[in-house]
């Protein structure tokens, strides 16, 4: 007898983009768990220095004079953490051509509940550290961690509405755009105009190549590593190259679905004009009949969504898995853990994620709900919107990102903010999922 998880359970029957969507999240998400636990392990053993050291290693890319020298820590974050970047884009980029966000009166709940659950975790976190030394970290509370928030409501199961998730996958959407928005804007210190521009030509040789249709994904990626490249030499940080050249990919198909039926219709009609012979096998014109199938197939689709689904899996096996070994390992003297948390940039993060988040998401969805500006998901209460507003406490990934990048070169506030971060995660991903499971009501 075969035995499934609970989210192998609830998706082996996986058929929609939106479902593999979910199922890549969901799994990520039991994976990041055991990579921060492991990256925790490491940093508070005997093994601490040795962890330390593998990341601050030196990798070299030589070609010629010209040397390109970053430790693995860095490769990973301004590296790996690009074509993280670019899946986002796509994502984005779906939602908003044929998913939630496409119809704006369905989208309008978790466009406004994002909003309120970036900008209220912020100004709790400036209110907090305004005139200290940490209040550029103000970015550090608005992000929601997907993966974590998805994997808790599917754990879940039937206990929550099909709607509520969507409405949370919609707004961790709006989320990473915001997230984005913020890393370009607020976290870049300097800016090379040289580089800038090239980065900006090579996003037009992007957008040409959308133009004159083509759907081959290798020149995308040439131009695309190209693009990454110069933004890195701008100042801009990298990983934005990831969202800009996912914009500039193929949404739309070569063929349409009437003439993509008519087609396959006539090759599968030809291919059965064929006789089989007594070995069973199919002949050359067979062979080529179904070689123009897969071509036809092709043409139906678009590179968007091949990359989007190709891309699931390395992501959630090995980009942020390595994102979290490489991240999530601090060292924590559990005796002033506590004085720790009382500092204002951990005390400034726990409080935006957990008490800015559910003031941002539940406090702006009642808002407009009883405004009727917006309706509720199918299905679903507000003491589930609460509960939802709690699992989208769990920053993580993005939140320990914008972590890096605010606090560059200060060790220190970077260990205060990755403490935070854990602590308000966690007690907001529990709080959420028990009071979803035990206290909230369908109606």
């Amino acid at each position: 007898m075969k035995l499934y998880a609970p989210w192998e359970k609830a998706f082996k029957k996986v058929a929609t983009p939106f479902e593999h969507f979910i199922h890549a999240q969901t799994t990520t998400g039991m994976i990041l768990m055991f990579m921060t636990v492991l990256a925790l392990v490491l940093a508070n053993t005997p093994l601490t220095e040795s962890y330390a050291n593998f990341f601050h290693t030196k990798v070299d890319l030589t070609v010629g004079s010209w040397q390109l020298s970053h430790t693995i820590h860095h490769w990973i974050n301004d590296g790996l953490m690009a074509i993280f970047f670019f899946l986002i884009g796509l994502e984005i980029k779906r939602e908003v051509l044929v998913g939630e966000l496409s119809n704006l009166k369905v989208a309008i709940l978790p466009i406004l509940a994002a909003i309120g659950g970036m900008a209220f975790p912020a100004l709790i976190y400036f209110a907090i550290n305004s005139g200290g030394e940490g209040v550029s970290g103000w970015g550090i509370p608005m992000a929601t961690d997907i993966a974590f928030a998805i994997s808790a409501l599917v754990l879940l199961g039937k206990r929550i509405p099909t709607a509520l998730v969507t409405f949370l996958v919609a707004l961790a959407i709006v989320d990473d755009l915001g997230a984005v928005l913020v890393i370009a804007i607020f976290y870049t210190e300097q800016i090379s105009m040289f580089p800038l521009a090239l980065a900006g030509g090579a996003f037009l040789v992007l957008l040409s190549f959308n133009r004159f249709g083509i759907h081959m994904i290798l020149p995308y990626f040439i131009v695309g590593i190209l693009l990454w490249f110069f933004m890195l030499e701008s100042g801009v940080h990298a990983t934005i190259a990831g969202v800009i050249a996912a914009m500039a990919i193929p949404s739309k198909p070569k063929e349409t679905p009437s003439d993509f039926t008519q087609s396959t219709q006539n090759l599968l009609e030809e291919y059965d004009n064929y006789p089989i012979d007594e070995s069973q096998t199919i002949n050359e014109k067979q062979k080529a009949i179904l070689i123009n199938i897969q071509d036809k197939i092709d043409a139906i689709g678009t590179p968007a969504s091949r990359l989007e689904r190709g891309l699931h899996l390395p992501v959630a096996l090995i980009i942020i898995p390595l994102f979290a070994l490489a991240n999530a390992g601090i060292s924590i003297d559990f005796s002033s853990i506590g004085t720790t948390l009382m500092e204002p940039v951990s005390l400034g993060i726990v409080a935006g994620l957990i008490i800015g988040k559910v003031l941002g998401i539940f406090g702006v969805s009642w808002l407009a709900i009883k405004l009727k500006i917006a309706q509720l998901p199918k299905n679903s209460s507000m003491t589930q919107i609460f509960g939802v507003a709690f699992l989208g406490g769990i920053g993580f990934t993005m939140s320990i990102f914008v972590a890096d990048l605010a606090f560059v070169g200060n060790a220190e506030l970077i260990f205060q903010a990755k403490v935070g971060i854990l602590f308000a995660s966690l007690f907001a991903g529990l709080f959420g999922f028990f009071w979803l499971r035990y206290f909230s009501k369908d109606k």
